[in-house]
């Protein structure tokens, strides 16, 4: 009878262990596939249509042609300067306050912050991107606009606010995981040497956790570069580099959501969509590869 079981239980190890290798080698899969997807499609910009690399990432002359023969420019600049602005707004104002409720939920008001706090950062994390947008256009912008005395309130300074709103869950709660892991006692060591709570808090639980912390900010520097819609709606869709916090521009994303679907197949412009397609996957691709290495590094401490 033990002999049996134990049989049914080996049996039953290697049929999950043989699940969970297929799955992972499935994801593997997919991610070479998507990969070489965009490696062929994106190369058209170059390979066909002839124009080069410094071209297309050092240009703001965008003018393809919606043909197949070609013979207009291919300057991604402009979406390139728009993405990393916004983002890069959306970081500058989500990072301290993700980082201030973190600290909030784990280490000022553990039973109120596991009891409300947190499970409303959950629902923020859960609200669909258009909701984002619809109420950045209609609140946020006549704000702005009215705040600035502007003619137009879609801007880039909205575009970042809203895409704060929308990173600032995710950053929150894996900042909020990692510094929740600092062993107890770093923190009972800091107070046994006469620390107050908060020099415990900015000199010993916020260096311990730094590696999470940082691939928080990475997820959501992640997630800013891949958002479409709610970006679209208040940044003002033009195609112009962006000068200022109240000037309008474009994303990558954006352009790409605008135009892929009129594009004509095999044509200029859709091959230089597909270009950009494939630098946003390289971008996620850099993104896992600093998560990864910073999770290492504190593996290695």
């Amino acid at each position: 009878m033990d002999r049996s079981n134990e049989k049914s239980m080996f049996l039953k190890e290697g049929l999950w262990r043989g699940v969970a290798t297929i799955g992972g080698l499935f994801v593997i899969g997919l991610t070479l596939i998507i990969g070489a997807f965009l490696v062929y499609k994106g190369s058209a910009t170059f390979l066909k249509f002839g124009h080069t690399l410094g071209e297309f990432l050092g240009s703001s002359k965008w003018s393809p042609v919606d043909n197949a023969q070609g013979g207009g420019a291919a300057g991604a600049l402009i979406f390139i300067s728009g993405s990393l602005v916004t983002c890069g707004l959306a970081l500058l104002i989500a990072t301290p306050l993700s980082l201030g409720s973190a600290i909030f939920m784990t280490e000022i008001s553990k039973k109120f912050g596991e009891k409300f706090f947190r499970p409303v950062v959950q629902i923020f994390a859960g609200i669909p991107s258009v909701v984002y947008g619809w109420v950045g256009l209609t609140v946020l912008v006549p704000a702005i606009k009215s705040l600035f005395h502007l003619q137009v309130g879609q801007s880039i300074l909205a575009a970042g606010m809203v895409l704060a709103v929308m990173i600032f869950p995710m950053i929150t709660s894996v900042a909020s995981d990692a510094i929740a892991a600092v062993p107890k006692s770093c923190k009972d060591g800091a107070y046994g040497l006469g620390s107050t709570r908060w020099q415990a808090i900015y000199r010993v639980i916020i260096p311990a956790a730094k590696s999470g912390i940082i691939s928080a900010v990475i997820m959501g520097l992640a997630r800013a570069f891949g958002e479409a819609l709610a970006v679209a709606m208040v940044i003002g869709q033009t195609t112009a580099m962006p000068s200022g916090l109240f000037s309008r521009s474009k994303t990558i994303t954006t352009e790409i959501a605008a135009q892929m679907g009129n594009a004509m197949e095999g044509g200029e412009l859709k091959s230089a969509l597909w270009t950009m397609s494939l630098l946003l996957f390289l971008i996620s691709l850099l993104c896992i590869f600093l998560i990864h290495r910073f999770n290492n590094e504190k593996k290695g401490d």
